[in-house]
């Protein structure tokens, strides 16, 4: 009997899942991941980079099947691409973190939720595609973890968005392989879109691989085939980058789910614990800013690459939203001077005050180690980053003019898989990023659909999520 290629395996595993396979708790968190993510889709359509996305979107086609906000009726791959950017904007969605790379499982939620609307589908039906989309990505993230090879993680999201749209479209499995096959030799995006200096095509990036995904996919159902050994094959995966993965995840395991996390801070998710520790540093010391010598963090190499000044390059010119939440001095210095960190703390005039500038200057990233490489060995013997994704260690030490010095360390923060954000906490996070763009009523009337949506069709949701508008 020949063997599967590793398409054929995801989209084996994805065509046999099935509602029945997850666990209540499961549930329970995918449908915490939904509501979250709807909180940023309302907060976005404040925002006037999206406001350009939107009138693109309504000058190609007002009409077709999919109802969304502001606009009222569109394709279903332009939906994906409307709903993914709505959720990715904000930068205030979900995470998974593999040891060499990590993704936004919450990416896959926009093109699920067009479909669903497409293939007039019930909430049973939505919440197993969104595990298998959610399952997918973060086994792909472990097993593949491409980042490290200057890869974006998106090429991993456009394998499992395809395979969760393969089984919401019904297609069959050698379909579904191949339109796995298209997507992944399609969208091998680099990374640099997230390097500094850093542009709005960040929050972009994500939406695009929906809208084509879901293109795809209706293409692959018509007949179109694609390379369904592109890992195997000739000029393949295995190939070009070097990497000999076997995708190894079994029919109706759904545990990587349970160590997908939620942000407490609108900020980039190795920056967490950093934020975390700066707010009680505040809270516990009564910090004067205008005191503050020095602020000096510790932290692991993931996070001083990413967003400390490392291989990602310098994050202290920050003038723009997409440079300040992917930088830890602005972070934890608005953090600092603010009190907290939330979308308020990226608008143009905030970002590029005096006070803000001033105190970022004085933040110091590094690792506890002075070499940052070879990686396998900085690994082992680096004490911060040995413990990552399992822990988060970070120190942030603040030294003050008087030569006191003030200091929190960090191994997680409120939101990672072992202080998981509870239902209230979702819910609070929820009103707050919803209240410009929808009115109570109708946001406790999401909250009810979400938390029962087994029991309803998608169309309940998305008539509720049509009435969103930035609000006067």
């Amino acid at each position: 009997m020949k063997e599967l290629s590793i398409t054929e395996k995801i989209a084996r595993f994805a065509l046999q899942s099935a509602y029945s396979q997850l666990s209540t708790d499961i549930r329970d968190q995918l449908k915490k991941h939904l509501l979250d993510s709807i909180g940023s889709m309302l907060y976005s359509l404040q925002a006037p980079t999206v406001q350009k996305l939107l009138r693109q979107t309504a000058g190609l086609q007002q009409d077709g099947a999919c109802q969304v906000p502001v606009i009222g009726h569109t394709a279903v791959d332009r939906a994906a691409q409307l709903y993914t950017l709505l959720i990715r904007y904000p930068d205030f969605m979900d995470n998974f973190l593999g040891k060499e790379a990590t993704c936004h499982p919450s990416d896959n939620i926009g093109a699920v939720l067009a479909a669903a609307q497409l293939a007039g589908v019930n909430g049973r039906d939505f919440l197993t595609a969104m595990a298998v989309a959610y399952q997918l990505e973060c086994t792909l993230i472990e097993q593949m973890p491409l980042m490290a090879k200057g890869i974006d993680h998106t090429v991993l999201l456009a394998m499992s968005v395809t395979a969760a749209l393969g089984k919401m479209f019904s297609l069959t499995e050698e379909q579904t392989a191949h339109a796995i096959g298209i997507t992944a030799s399609t969208f091998n995006t680099t990374v640099t879109t997230r390097a500094s200096y850093t542009y709005e095509w960040k929050g972009f990036a994500s939406s695009l691989v929906a809208l084509g995904c879901t293109n795809v996919v209706l293409l692959a159902k018509e007949g179109v085939t694609g390379p369904v050994n592109y890992f195997e094959g000739p000029k393949g995966f295995k190939d070009e980058f070097g990497m000999d993965p076997a995708f190894d995840c079994a029919t109706g395991d759904f545990s990587l789910i349970k160590k997908c996390i939620l942000k407490s801070y609108n900020a980039e998710v190795h920056t967490q614990p950093a934020v975390e520790a700066m707010l009680e540093l505040r809270q516990q010391y009564n910090i004067i800013p205008a005191e503050v010598e020095k602020i000096d963090v510790t932290t692991f190499l993931t996070a001083y690459n990413i967003v400390g000044g490392g291989k990602y390059g310098t994050r202290k010119l920050v003038q723009t939203k997409e440079q300040a939440d992917h930088s830890l001095p602005y972070l934890l210095a608005v953090a600092l001077l603010d009190g907290e960190v939330w979308p308020q703390q990226f608008l143009p005039e905030r970002i590029r005050r005096a006070d803000v500038q001033a105190l970022l200057q004085k933040v110091e990233v590094g690792t506890s180690l002075p070499l940052h490489s070879p990686r396998k060995i900085i690994e082992k013997i680096d004490p911060y980053t040995a413990p990552y994704p399992e822990k988060m260690d970070t120190k942030v030490c603040i030294k003050l003019k008087s030569g006191e010095e003030r200091c929190i360390k960090k191994e997680d923060f409120k939101g990672f898989h072992t202080r998981p954000l509870s239902w209230d906490d979702v819910i609070a996070k929820f009103h707050k990023l919803g209240a410009g763009s929808l009115d109570e009523a109708t946001r406790e009337q999401i909250i009810r659909t979400v938390q029962n949506l087994e029991n309803e069709d998608i169309s309940t949701l998305t008539n509720e999520l049509a009435n969103s508008h930035a609000l006067a």
